[in-house]
């Protein structure tokens, strides 16, 4: 049996997997797409438990800064970390759409606002180190 007779005797099985919206869009991709499509999903998640950590640890631990910046950081930190976990389900659908409707990938554009972020965070973590 050939590989592609054994898809088309997968063609005949009901498709349950969820969200039906993205497994119902065009065809099948290589398995290698879709599984590289749920590792950077992980690596976005990955990411997200980061910043929520750090995020908890600006707001438990006493870095000798004052508690405006501090309380200001870690919510600069939650929030990028919510903006990240929003767009590793959103990117992975897009991504597997586009997979399965033959287009070409969509863009990444939060990369650009969590360098910001961070950024944002380091200058203000060295600017009250420094003055402090």
């Amino acid at each position: 049996m050939t590989a592609s007779s054994v898809h088309d005797d997968m063609l005949d099985v009901p498709d349950t997997r969820r969200p039906a919206a993205v497994y119902a869009e065009g065809r099948e991709p290589d398995p290698r797409f879709s599984l590289a499509n749920e590792r950077t999903f992980l690596a976005w998640i990955r990411t997200t438990l980061a910043l929520l950590a750090g995020a908890a640890a600006v707001h438990a631990l006493d870095l000798g800064v004052p508690e405006a910046v501090a309380r200001t950081t870690a919510a600069l930190l939650a929030l990028a970390g919510f903006g990240c976990a929003v767009h590793a389900w959103l990117g992975w659908a897009r991504t597997e759409k586009a997979l399965r409707r033959g287009h070409p990938l969509p863009s990444n554009s939060m990369g650009i606002v969590l360098a910001i972020a961070v950024a944002a965070v380091s200058i203000v973590m060295v600017v009250v180190g420094l003055v402090g």
